[in-house]
């Protein structure tokens, strides 16, 4: 269990508000080894810290700039610059219900409480760096460009940009303690086949795995469609997809037998040794301990189906504590 990777989802986002430089700094003290970013480009190409390529469900866009928003209602990130995004406040993540705010995830941390704001790519790295520098533990970058096909359309090249900053801050190779992953599979064999040999670097990567079809979009005959996830599950394909990443992080769920799986006794199916049998390690998102299947009893269940069961080498999580006391447990054999 000693080489089992633990990542903070988003920071410490089971505490306080996702991606906030203070999630961040939660997790790093909880010893998580690795730190998430997504990313998406403002206006003025600035690389901002935040889940979504929009605003609305983490900030209060609407009220600050009405009628900012598109045609689907969304307001977003690329249509602000750095200094306009600098308004907002920023809040744990919320849904509109009857035109009420109401928190996605009940008991997390209060909305609109205290005082978080959205911040750069570079400004999460130098904190990180300087995070390093004075515990002398150091924590890494899981990086995600966030909708790179979205960016194409609007002319801009995310993950050309978020490869340019990270090579401005020392992280160049395998040996550089980060990760670059993306849901956008023809943009990693772009990532792989022309930016990196471009900008002399040559980074661990991972693809995103997931079997909603609304993730991602591919330019076909000229056209925009949804990409075909099932060419993502289908082993025929591994062998090919490891030469472009070095690992893969499906949704937990696609790895489990949900139909034969019941609490106490969880299943795996054969995904994770097909993917791993292929030379790609396997990072699963998103175990949450408020927010559990129904087949898990508890987030400690859950972490020993996806690590211990199904072989998985790291996951994913927004309680990174609870999954290191589960694997020093482990290690103490308790």
């Amino acid at each position: 269990m000693t080489d089992k990777l633990i990542i903070a989802h988003r920071g410490a986002s089971g505490y306080l508000p996702e991606h906030t430089l203070e999630s961040k700094a939660l997790a790093h003290a909880m010893g998580a080894p690795y730190l998430e970013q997504d990313l998406a480009l403002s206006r003025d190409d600035q690389l901002i810290v935040i889940h979504d390529h929009y605003l609305d469900r983490v900030t209060d866009v609407a009220e600050v700039f009405p009628g900012r928003q598109r045609a689907d209602g969304r307001y977003y990130v690329i249509d602000f610059t750095l200094d306009e995004l600098r308004r907002l406040r920023f809040s744990e993540g919320f849904k509109l219900v009857d035109g009420r705010r109401v928190p996605v995830f009940e008991g997390r941390f209060p909305l609109f409480r205290s005082r978080f704001a959205l911040h750069t790519f570079e400004e999460e790295i130098e904190f990180i760096q300087g995070l390093n520098a004075t515990t002398g533990r150091e924590a890494g970058l899981y990086v995600e460009t966030k909708a790179p096909w979205f960016h194409k359309q609007e002319g801009k090249d995310i993950s050309r940009a978020t490869l340019k900053v990270l090579k401005r801050y020392g992280y160049t190779s395998k040996e550089s303690k980060v990760f670059f992953q993306t849901f956008d599979y023809p943009d990693l064999q772009y990532v792989k086949g022309t930016l990196f040999p471009e900008l002399n670097m040559e980074l661990k990567t991972i693809l995103l795995i997931t079997d909603d079809p609304r993730e991602t979009q591919v330019l076909k005959d000229g056209l925009w469609v949804p990409m075909d996830t099932d060419y993502l599950l289908n082993p025929e394909n591994f062998e090919e997809i490891a030469r472009y990443a070095d690992g893969v992080g499906p949704d937990y769920h696609l790895l489990i037998d949900g139909a034969h799986s019941l609490q106490g006794t969880i299943v795996p199916n054969a995904l994770t040794s097909q993917y791993r049998a292929a030379g790609l390690a396997v990072h699963p998102w998103t175990v949450r301990a408020d927010a559990l299947p129904d087949y898990a009893a508890t987030v400690e269940e859950l972490f020993a189906a996806l690590l211990d069961k199904a072989g998985c080498d790291g996951l994913f999580t927004d309680f990174p504590d609870r999954a290191l006391n589960f694997l020093q447990r482990r290690r103490q054999g308790a």
